[in-house]
C-alpha cells in the first residue's frame, strides 16, 4: 500500500507526516527534498505546474493507495499571479492542481482509501475570520479573474479572497466526491478538513514583511482565547488523526479544529449547494481536458 502526501515539509503537515503511524511505503510530494520528514521518500512536485502534478503521478511505485493526503496550500497578496498554464496562481495551486491529482489517482485507491484535503474556515462567511468570504465558486472565473464583473477594490484584498475561494472550492470537491457512487461502492472515507488560523506556518511566507514578522508572530498569544486559532501541533495532529482513523458522524465531510478538537459543522451554504459542487466537479475537469468522470 502507498501513502501519499503533499504539503509535509513545514508547518502542520510536517507534524502530521511524523505523527502517521499507517503503515506502507511513503511518498512526499515536494520542491524542496532536502525537508522531506524522515520515513517519507520525497518526490518533486510544483502545484503551480500541471505538467509537474502529472510527472509526480507518474513517477509513483506501482501499488493501491491506501491514504491521500492532499495537505499543500498557499496564500498569495495579490491575485495578479499566473501559473504557467495560465490560471491564477492561489486557485491553481490550492484547488486545480489538487483536483487534477485526485482524478488521476482515483483508479489507484484502494476499498476504504481515506482521503483528506486540508480546507479552510475562510471558506465560509459565518467563520467571520477577517479574509473576505468567497463570491462564487465559478472555475472558470477563478482561473480567470480578469473575467470577473466585480472587480476588487484593492491588491490585498483579491489575494485573500483568492484564497478562501480555493479553500470552498476544496471542501466542495470533497463533498462530491464523497457523494459519488464510487466512493460510496469501495468505501472510501473523505474529508474537508479546516485546521483553524494555524501560527507558525509558512502560509503567509510571501506576504509583505509586516504580516510575517509583526502580525502572524503575535497570534499565538490569540489562541488560549479563540476556538478558531489551533497550535501547529494540535493542527498537524488532527490531520493525522483524519488520515488514520477519525470517523465521521453520518453524511458529514467538513470536519473543523476548535480548540485542539475534531468538530463536524456544516460547511457554508455555498459548500452544501450540490448542484454548484457538480458544477465546480465538471468545469474543474474542463479547464484541465478531463472527462467529468463519476
Amino acid at each position: 500500500m502507498l501513502i501519499v502526501m503533499t504539503g509535509g515539509t513545514r508547518g502542520l503537515g510536517r507534524v502530521a507526516a511524523q505523527c502517521l503511524k499507517a503503515e506502507g511505503l511513503k511518498i512526499m510530494g515536494a520542491r524542496d527534498m532536502v525537508a522531506v520528514p524522515d520515513g517519507w521518500l520525497g518526490s518533486h512536485l510544483d502545484l503551480s505546474s500541471l505538467k509537474s502534478v502529472r510527472a509526480f503521478v507518474a513517477s509513483l511505485p506501482d501499488g493501491p493507495i491506501s491514504h491521500l493526503i492532499l495537505n499543500a496550500g498557499g496564500q498569495s497578496p495579490t491575485a495578479a499571479g499566473r501559473t504557467e498554464d495560465g490560471f491564477e496562481t492561489t486557485f491553481a495551486s490550492n484547488h486545480l492542481a489538487h483536483y487534477l491529482m485526485l482524478r488521476l489517482l482515483m483508479p489507484r485507491l484502494a476499498e476504504q482509501a481515506r482521503i483528506v484535503i486540508t480546507s479552510s474556515g475562510t471558506h465560509d462567511p459565518r467563520e467571520k475570520t477577517g479574509v473576505p468570504p468567497p463570491r462564487h465558486a465559478d472555475a472558470y472565473r477563478l482561473a480567470y479573474p480578469e473575467r470577473e464583473d466585480r472587480p476588487e477594490k484593492s491588491d490585498l484584498g483579491a489575494g485573500m479572497r483568492a484564497y478562501s475561494s480555493s479553500k470552498l472550492c476544496n471542501v466542495m470537491t470533497a463533498r462530491f466526491l464523497a457523494r459519488s457512487a464510487e466512493a460510496i461502492s469501495r468505501d472510501w472515507q473523505v474529508f474537508a478538513y479546516d485546521p483553524g488560523a494555524t501560527p507558525g506556518t509558512g502560509l503567509v511566507r510571501h506576504h509583505s514583511w509586516a504580516i510575517r514578522n509583526l502580525i502572524w508572530p503575535i497570534l499565538p498569544m490569540v489562541i488560549p482565547f479563540s476556538p478558531g486559532f489551533n497550535t501547529m501541533r494540535n493542527a498537524g495532529r488532527g490531520l493525522a488523526h483524519l488520515a488514520e482513523g477519525a470517523t465521521a458522524p453520518q453524511g458529514k465531510v467538513y470536519a473543523a479544529l476548535r480548540r485542539g478538537r475534531l468538530t463536524w459543522p456544516d460547511p457554508s451554504d455555498l459548500a452544501r449547494n450540490d448542484e454548484a459542487c457538480a458544477k465546480l466537479w465538471a468545469d474543474s475537469a474542463d479547464l484541465l481536458g478531463l472527462d467529468h468522470g463519476l
